[in-house]
Parts: C-alpha cells; structure tokens; sequence
C-alpha cells in the first residue's frame, strides 16, 4: 500500500510557485529612471551657457517642436487617428498671439492660455465631424484644415498683415536674470515643455488615457466596455490642437515674426514625418521628432540646394528602415511595470 501510494506521489507534478517580483530589480528600474530624467534636466540646464546663440536658437526651436509633436502624438499615438493638418492648429496659436501683442499689447504670459483655449476650441470644432470618420477620409479632411488656411490668413490683412505677416518684439529676459536674450527664450521655452510633458503624462495615466488607448487597439470593444467613442475622439483632437496651439504660441516669443507662408501643408507633413520617426506612442518620440524637424531639412538643404526635398525623403526611408517602431523604439527598452 504505502508503496503505491509513493509511487503516485512521485508521479504527481507539483507546479512550481509563481515567482515573486523582485524589488532590487524594480528599485533599480526606478533609480535609472529617476537619474536619467536628472541627468537630462542637468543638461538641459547647462546647454544653453556653453553654446553659441545659433545653437541655443536650435534648441529653442526642438523645443518647440517637441511640444507640437506631443499634441500630435495624442492624437496619433494614443487615439489611432490621423492628422494631416496639425501645422494648421500651431499657426492658430502663433497667429493668435501675434494679434494680441499687436493690436491689444497683451502681456506675454497671458497669451499662452488665450492661444492654447484658441487652438483647443478650434480642434474641438473639427472634431466633431471628424468623429465619424477614419483612416483616408479622416486623412484628407484634416489636410483640407491645413490648405485653406493659408489664403484665409493672407485675406484678412489688417488684422493678420497679409502676406507680409507680423514683427513682434521678443520677450526681454529682465534684469535680476543676468541671461541674454538667446538664453532668456531658451528657459521660457523649456519651462512650458516641461509643464506640457507633464500635462500630458498625467493625461494619459488617467481614464482618459486608457479610453484613447482602447480605441486605439479596437473601437468596437472599447464600445462595449463602455467608452463613448464620439466623446474621446473629439477630445482628442481638441487636447492635440492645444498642445499644437501652445508650441505656436511660443513660436511667435521666440521667432518675433509670422506670416502665412511659414504655416503650410509643408509643415504639417514635416510634423508627421518627424513624429513617425521619432516614435508614435511615447513621451520620449516628439523630442526625438523635434531634433528630426529641425535638423534633417537644414541637413538636406546643406547636402543639395536643388533637391532638398528629395534627399529629406531618403532619409526618412533610411530612418525607418533601420529603426521602423521608430527611434524611440529602436534606442529606448522598454522597462516592464510591476502588475
């Protein structure tokens, strides 16, 4: 008997426990993460008293472009839609500030949350219809955005200039800061990225968040679980827009000019190429697409005056091609969380 019993004993296969996370593990996910984010403040910090004026201008403006991609990062990488228009929303906020310095002399820091609610109402309102549509449709209706709005800008020329836009002053750094001016734009600039980045983290750490994602993955489950998908797809374009309308509330601080031909279809297509490239779906993509934006066309344009287009394709090809999650895909890990 009792040999029978130890005979079915050893024939039972006791599962092994499951294992147990391991917190030096996590603790040493969570040190690299803290140090890293220092480490890259530290930086950012210190760039600006070591270069030139050029170079930090070159900063300002990945910047710049890093809080525009973030919006279009919302929209693209989180929500599953598509914009082709989005260099429309960051014209609204720039052109929105311009006219409040201009005609009203508007203080400088009550222009950023004009521009933002500006562009914010403006997404809102294309987002509604463009709620019932997707993929092509929704393509070429945000492209329509982007191509009538630069002869509406050249049209009302006393209050936008027409064609030959607007000279504002820039924001002169005061005097208890000791900056130059160069300086002085570069930590505006880095002060409304910072608040835009978190802004959107904790966006997208909410209920929010989640419903964008699961519209993303599937519409018709996300239905079922009780998403309102009209609600959030609008919401999308309108958190987007904002975003877009911030940066080019910033834009117009640090450039001191706009006009309607800085905010074509061009640069609406630029805004997506770069955000493909540096990586849909991560905070760490539109910096990565900023330094795309603002380096790549420069670099065509220093390797072939004639055909800067062309070279600019042949490098988002090759970018793609070595790296086709995109940049932060290819150079960052993905670090797993605790469940």
């Amino acid at each position: 008997m009792s040999e029978a019993t130890n005979a079915a004993r050893a024939r039972t296969v006791t599962p092994p426990p499951p294992s147990a996370p391991r917190p030096a593990e996590w603790w040493r996910s969570a040190r690299w993460r803290w140090g890293a984010s220092a480490l890259l403040a530290a930086a950012a910090c210190y760039a600006p008293f070591q270069l030139v004026p050029f170079h930090v201008f070159q900063l300002t403006m990945v910047l710049i472009y890093a809080v525009a991609l973030l919006g279009l990062n919302l929209l693209v990488g989180h929500a599953g839609q598509i914009s082709l228009g989005h260099g429309a929303f960051f014209a609204v906020g720039a052109y929105t500030a311009a006219i409040l310095l201009e005609h009203w002399s508007v203080p400088y820091p009550l222009t950023l949350p004009v521009a933002a609610g500006a562009a914010f109402l403006l997404g809102l309102a294309f987002g509604v219809p463009a709620m019932r549509l997707r993929g092509l449709y929704l393509a070429l209706v945000t492209l329509a955005i982007a191509i009538f709005l630069v002869p509406l800008l050249k049209r009302f020329e006393e209050l936008t200039g027409g064609s030959m836009g607007l000279t504002l002053a820039k924001p002169a750094p005061p005097a208890w800061s000791g900056l130059a001016e160069d300086q002085w734009l570069y930590f505006l600039t880095l002060a409304v990225a910072v608040a835009a980045f978190l802004l959107c983290a904790g966006l997208l750490r909410s209920r929010v968040g989640r419903a964008l994602h699961a519209i993303r993955d599937n519409e018709g489950a996300a239905e079922v679980m009780g998403v309102r998908l009209s609600v959030h797809k609008t919401l999308a374009f309108a958190w987007s827009a904002m975003f877009a309308g911030t940066a080019g509330c910033v834009y117009t601080w640090v450039i001191g000019f706009v006009s309607p031909d800085s905010f074509t279809v061009n640069l609406s297509i630029t805004l997506l190429a770069g955000l493909v490239v540096g990586g849909l779906g991560s905070l760490s993509g539109p910096v990565l697409g900023g330094l795309f934006v603002m380096f790549v066309p420069s670099l065509a344009q220093d390797i072939n005056d004639a055909a800067p287009g062309v070279i600019f394709g042949l490098l988002i090809i090759a970018v793609m091609y070595v790296a086709p999650t995109g940049l932060a895909g290819r150079l960052i890990r993905k670090i797993p969380r605790k469940e």
